[in-house]
C-alpha cells in the first residue's frame, strides 16, 4: 500500500465562491481554523476576475448562484489552459444522478452535498490535495457520450476524476443512508414511547371510569330514594334541585359508560372471523324500531355484506353509526336509513382498484351537519348539535373510528345541513384469511 500523502495546509490557498454571505463565512472559518488560507468571492464573475490575478490551490464553489452557476464556472476553469489543473469542488444541495453527471460533464473534481459535516468536508479537501500531482499525470483524457433521462451528455474526463466523483457519490450515499437509519431508529423509539403512553392513558381512563361507578351509583340511588320517600314534602324549588341532581348523575353515568367503551375499543384483543355485517345491521334495525315503535323509517340494508374482523367490536361500530342515523333523522318526516357498499371512497376521487378493501356506508336524510366542522366529528366529547335538539355525549364516533382503524381501515363523512349525512368506512374483505382463523 502506498504511503499516505501529507498536505501542508499553510501552503494551500482556497478560493470560495458562494453567494450566501452566511454560508461563505461559515466555510471560511472552518478552513482557516485548520490552517488553510482563504479568499472568498460572492459570485462566479468575481471568481473569474480573481483567477486572472492569482491561481489558488483549490476552488470550492456553490452550484446554485445567480447569473453564472457553479457548473458554468467549473466549465470555464477547465476550458482555460492556464487554469485547467486547478481542482474544483462543487457544493450542492442536489444529489440526483443527473446532477452528478453534470458535474462530470463540466469537469468537476469532487462535490460535497449540503448540509455537510465538518470532518466530511475536510476529508474531501485532503483527498483532492493529496492526489493533485497524481491527477496531473494520471493519463490521457477520454471522451464519452452518455444518455440519461432522455438527454445526451458528452463527458471529457480522466480516469482519476471519474473515480473521485464516483467515490464521492458512494461516500455521500453511505452518509445519507446512515442519517436515514438513525432517523428511523429515533422515530421507532418515539413510536414505542407513544404506544406506551397511550396504553398508560387508556389504562388510567379505564381505572378511573371504573372506580367512579361506585360513588356515582350511591349518589344516584340515594337521590332516587330521597325523591320517592320525601318528594311529596319537598317544596317546588327543592324538588326541582333534586331532579337536576338525578339528571346530572344519569348523564355522568352515560359519560362513564362512554369512556369505558372508548377504552375497550383500544385495549380489547381482536378476534378475527368472517362477519356478516348485513345480519348485524338488520338486528340493530329491529332493536331501534322496537325501542320506538311509533317511528316510521324506510330502511334499506344490502344483503350479503361481509368483512373480516372482530364481530363484537364491528357490531359496536355499526350500532354507533346506525344509531346516529336513527337519532338524527328523528325530526325528518319521511326518514330514510341505508346501509350498503360502494366501489369508490368518495365521489371526487378516482375509482379504486378492484382488489381494494370494500367500502361500506351508512346514509340517512336527517339533520346532517356543516362540513366546516367535520374535523371535530371523531374527537371524544365533541358534538355538532345542541343537547336539547339531539341528546348524546359525543363518544360514539370516536369509538367507531378507533375500532375501524384497529381493523386496518379508515372512516370519513360527508354531509349537508338539513339533507343528511353519509359515513364511509373500509374494512378487510371477508376472504383475506381462511374462515375461522383466529
Amino acid at each position: 500500500m502506498a504511503p499516505e500523502t501529507k498536505v501542508n495546509a499553510d501552503a494551500v490557498e482556497i478560493l470560495i465562491v458562494e453567494d450566501s454571505a452566511t454560508q461563505s463565512l461559515e466555510l471560511q472559518l472552518i478552513l482557516e481554523r485548520h490552517g488553510y488560507r482563504v479568499t472568498a468571492n460572492g459570485n462566479a464573475e468575481q471568481a473569474l476576475a480573481t483567477l486572472l490575478t492569482f491561481q489558488p490551490t483549490l476552488v470550492i464553489s456553490d452550484i446554485n448562484m445567480p447569473g453564472m452557476d457553479g457548473y458554468q464556472l467549473c466549465q470555464k476553469i477547465k476550458n482555460d489552459p492556464a487554469l485547467k489543473d486547478i481542482p474544483v469542488m462543487l457544493l450542492t444541495s442536489l444529489s440526483a444522478p443527473k446532477d452528478i453527471i453534470r458535474g462530470l460533464e463540466c469537469g468537476a473534481d469532487n462535490f460535497v452535498v449540503k448540509p455537510y459535516e465538518e470532518h466530511f468536508l475536510l476529508s474531501r479537501i485532503h483527498f483532492i490535495l493529496a492526489n493533485q500531482e497524481l491527477h496531473k499525470t494520471a493519463g490521457a483524457e477520454m471522451g464519452i457520450s452518455i444518455y440519461f433521462g432522455g438527454q445526451k451528455y458528452y463527458i471529457t474526463a480522466d480516469r482519476l476524476q471519474i473515480l473521485n466523483l464516483l467515490l464521492s457519490t458512494y461516500e455521500t450515499a453511505i452518509q445519507r443512508n446512515q442519517e436515514l437509519t438513525e432517523a428511523r431508529q429515533a422515530l421507532e423509539l418515539q413510536k414505542q414511547e407513544l404506544v406506551r403512553a397511550n396504553a398508560e392513558l387508556d389504562s388510567f381512563t379505564y381505572a378511573v371510569s371504573h372506580d367512579l361507578r361506585a360513588p356515582l351509583r350511591g349518589m344516584s340511588g340515594f337521590s332516587h330514594a330521597l325523591l320517592v320517600d320525601y318528594g311529596p314534602r319537598l317544596e317546588g324549588e327543592a324538588r326541582e334541585f333534586l331532579e337536576q341532581i338525578i339528571m346530572a348523575s344519569r348523564r355522568m353515568s352515560e359519560l362513564i359508560d362512554g369512556l369505558l367503551e372508548l377504552s375497550r375499543s383500544t385495549r380489547a384483543e381482536l378476534r378475527h372471523d368472517d362477519v356478516d355485517l348485513s345480519v348485524i345491521a338488520e338486528r340493530i334495525r329491529d332493536e331501534l324500531s322496537h325501542a320506538e315503535p311509533g317511528r316510521k323509517v324506510a330502511w334499506r340494508i344490502a344483503p350479503g355484506l361481509r368483512a373480516w374482523g372482530d364481530a363484537r367490536m364491528l357490531e359496536a361500530a355499526l350500532h354507533n353509526l346506525l344509531g346516529n342515523a336513527w337519532k338524527y333523522s328523528s325530526k325528518t318526516a319521511a326518514a330514510q336509513i341505508e346501509f350498503g357498499a360502494t366501489a369508490d371512497w368518495k365521489a371526487d376521487t378516482p375509482p379504486r382498484e378492484p382488489s381494494a378493501a370494500p367500502i361500506f356506508f351508512v346514509r340517512d336524510n336527517g339533520a346532517g351537519f356543516d362540513m366546516a366542522y367535520a374535523a371535530k366529528l371523531f374527537q371524544p366529547f365533541q358534538r355538532l348539535h345542541r343537547q336539547e335538539d339531539f341528546p348524546g355525549i359525543g363518544i360514539g364516533l370516536a369509538t367507531t373510528q378507533r375500532i375501524i382503524r384497529r381493523h386496518g381501515g379508515e372512516i370519513c363523512a360527508t354531509a349537508e345541513p338539513g339533507r343528511g349525512a353519509t359515513f364511509c368506512f373500509s374494512l378487510p374483505a371477508a376472504d383475506v384469511a381462511p374462515r375461522g382463523t383466529p
